[in-house]
């Protein structure tokens, strides 16, 4: 009997020491097979849904999540784009988990949407599921709302008190002007404030502060001020920017430019998730639209900022450095800013950017660096001096598909004490092993072409690019901005129909698929379309 036992613990405890083994060789090697967890939803804005599929393993990172979406109770089911891979990481302090993630676009308001996302893995673990997620209405001043009639006249700062979803607080001005030094919107909710005017000189004069706040409303104000619109420390929450004239104090010089070039101030520059900033007039700030970086930036997810009108950022455009995912940086006009778009970096992602415009940019169009991950760089049109389509740090996981762009000459001067890059078509430095480029359209001006992705010809990485882009044949009397100082009008960048951008593009679910011709064009527009609303339709109604 002693024997049996001895042999029967030894043989016990060999399969302890066996699975512990097989358990640590596992994690050594790793897991291929997916393990589908939660579908999240987060966040969802006035016209985009965020999707969220958590999982663990597929460390091989070929795992596909193919989605489709529809109104609930249509009987269609529409496509839309699959979900990106993105597997778990950190940078900068932050990290996020092992996922796929990814954007529904330009749905209704206020509207319920089933979505049926199917799970592929070669190695296991495939799965579907179906979710529901409902997009937030447009901001409405109804008949329960506390309406807060201000008289015409000049006030210094106006303090404000929270509402609730049935019953806002809105202020207004409906004869006359009222003017403000400063507005306080600190830790509120449910204040809605239009039709103001936010006049503040100080050197650090700040227009409006939401610092704190949820379900806030700015709208059809005109603000000049150093600082805008900001939002600090934990930042808004859900809050909507819409239909205002700001208006700052920076000009367009070689002084000025850069991140230390003689300027000052941010136009909206907030922090926190949900956030929606749409068709505003913003000129003349070092950042004219901007969420935080570093240790003051707080949860940066599910942000839109979308027909915005930007003019004269003489550091940056817009700029959407640590955003987290699914923020989405789409239709806007920038002319005369020295970036165009900044995700310096982007937190796994995906962050989208798509059919922006970029007209006199001096810098770069796309300043990806501190290591970005997850940027989506789609249908953007792009002239500037020095390189074209650039991205000179390293990055990782970019997917660059049907960007027009056109670089060309810098005139020798070292613009903002970092230059314009050189003068190539495209110059994109360090890609990462895991990042995509394809079908997008370079050229130059008044320069021979040059053109490379990660130190390889671009013919060589963009199998399907189009190359030699010329901007005579590509748009209509359109000047090449060089040099980039005085600043340059506003150009209509829509292309010609028979130049070599035309139904050159690759379709992509829920992004191109009303395009017009044999194919979709390459760049933000589609030949012959009508132009986007860029900016408020009225500062006060």
């Amino acid at each position: 009997m002693r024997t049996y036992k001895f042999w029967t613990l030894k043989h016990a405890s060999l399969s302890v020491f066996l699975i512990v083994l097989f358990l640590f060789s596992q994690e050594i090697l790793g897991q291929e097979k997916t393990i589908p967890g939660e579908v999240i939803t987060p966040y969802p804005t006035i016209i985009n849904l965020a999707v969220e599929w958590i999982i663990d393993g597929d460390d091989n990172q070929n795992g596909i999540v193919t989605l489709q979406f529809r109104k609930k109770g249509d009987d269609k089911w529409e496509q839309g784009m699959p979900l990106f891979r993105v597997p778990a990481g950190e940078n900068i302090g932050f990290k996020w988990v092992n996922k796929h993630s990814g954007s529904i676009f330009d749905l209704n308001p206020d509207t319920e949407y089933e979505i049926k996302l199917n799970l592929e893995d070669p190695d296991g673990g495939s799965a579907e599921k179906t979710v529901v997620a409902r997009t937030r209405p447009v901001p409405v001043v109804n008949e329960n709302a506390e309406i807060i009639e201000i008289k015409q006249g000049k006030y210094d700062t106006l303090f404000t008190k929270s509402g609730t979803p049935e019953k806002p607080v809105v202020y207004r001005c409906i004869k006359g002007e009222a003017i403000f030094n400063h507005i306080d919107i600190q830790n509120r909710k449910w204040v809605y404030i239009e039709g103001l005017t936010i006049i503040n000189p100080a050197a650090r004069g700040t227009g409006i502060n939401l610092s704190g706040s949820e379900n806030c409303v700015v709208r059809y104000c005109t603000i000049n001020s150093v600082w805008g619109i900001v939002a600090y420390e934990s930042g808004a929450t859900n809050c909507y920017f819409g239909d205002n004239v700001i208006t700052g104090t920076c000009e367009w010089t070689n002084e000025a430019m850069g991140a230390s070039g003689k300027n000052l101030g941010e136009g909206i520059e907030i922090t926190g998730p949900g956030n929606v900033i749409c068709y505003n007039k913003v000129a003349g700030f070092r950042d004219c639209i901007s969420t935080m970086e570093d240790e003051e930036a707080v949860n940066q997810t599910c942000i839109d900022i979308y027909n915005n009108d930007i003019y004269r950022g003489v550091d940056d455009g817009i700029e959407a450095d640590f955003c987290s995912s699914n923020c989405r940086i789409v239709r806007n006009r920038l002319t005369n800013c020295f970036v165009g778009l900044s995700s310096q970096p982007g937190l796994g992602g995906p962050n989208y950017f798509i059919r922006n415009v970029m007209y006199n940019i001096v810098h770069s169009g796309f300043k990806l660096k501190r290591f970005s991950q997850g940027d989506v760089v789609l249908h953007n049109t792009l002239i500037k001096v020095g390189v074209g389509l650039g991205g000179n740090s390293a990055m990782d996981y970019a997917f660059f598909r049907n960007n027009l762009a056109i670089g060309g000459a810098t005139g020798g001067v070292n613009w903002g004490n970092y230059g314009a890059g050189k003068p190539y078509a495209a110059d994109i430095i360090e890609p990462g092993t895991h990042s995509s480029f394809d079908y997008d359209a370079v050229g130059v001006c008044e320069t021979p072409y040059i053109a490379k992705i990660g130190g390889k010809p671009f013919s060589e990485v963009e199998k399907h690019g189009i190359e030699h882009i010329a901007i005579e044949e590509t748009f209509n009397n359109v000047e090449f901005p060089n040099p980039p100082v005085p600043e340059r009008n506003v150009p209509d960048l829509r292309p010609k129909a028979g130049s070599k951008v035309e139904d050159a593009a690759v379709l992509i679910p829920n992004v191109n698929t009303n395009y017009k011709g044999k194919a979709p064009d390459c760049g933000a527009y589609e030949i012959g379309q009508e132009l986007p609303r860029y900016g408020p339709c009225s500062v006060k109604q």
